[in-house]
């Protein structure tokens, strides 16, 4: 990462500096972040965002939460009064997807003039409903279409996008099975 300044919005500099502090001192990359969701009513939820830990200690940059609205449509019982979970994780997919794309190509000196990313899953729902044990109840495909206004070679950005894809911790999770622990805790 020798580039210097800024490319696509982000300090290239500091991302190798980032990156080098993190291959000197390896307890740095490890992060935790959370969040809390309050069930409102029927199936509208608020997530609150706030702090992680990261960098060896608790972040506080944060003055105030980021607050998320979740819902469903009324098709299937909802208010709409906001995206419903599968749009969340189809969104931060994407999102997470976008910034590798961006952060790779600044690193690689790749400019990117515009970028954006159409997401769609389809999901029957048998599964969710307990009405079949044949039918998951997640999304049986995701399929994403990358599209990217860039001077670079068609080979060289399907290059930079195989490698987003390759360290996408979101689609690393979405990919692989991680441990998901859930535990009753009785409020008082």
């Amino acid at each position: 990462m020798t580039q210097q300044g800024s490319r696509n919005g982000v300090d290239v500099e500091l991302l190798g500096q980032t990156v080098g502090a993190i291959q000197s001192q390896a307890e740095l990359a490890q992060f935790q972040f959370r969040a809390t969701t309050h069930w409102i009513s029927g199936a509208h939820v608020q997530t609150h965002i706030q702090g992680f830990r990261g960098v060896g200690r608790e972040d506080g940059s944060r003055s105030t939460p980021f607050i998320l609205e979740g819902d469903e449509p009324a098709v299937l019982l909802g208010t709409n009064q906001g995206a419903n979970a599968v749009e969340l994780l189809l969104a931060a997919l994407t999102s997470c997807l976008s910034v590798g794309v961006a952060y790779n190509a600044a690193a690689r000196g790749i400019e990117i003039e515009e970028l954006r990313m159409e997401v769609s899953g389809d999901i029957d729902l048998h599964g969710f409903l307990g009405l079949s044990e044949s039918i998951r109840p997640g999304c049986q495909t995701i399929d994403v279409g990358c599209h990217i206004k860039s001077p670079a070679s068609d080979s060289t950005i399907a290059d930079l996008l195989e490698y987003a894809q390759h360290t996408s911790p979101v689609l690393d999770m979405i990919r692989n099975p991680t441990p998901v622990h859930v535990k009753f805790l009785r409020l008082s």
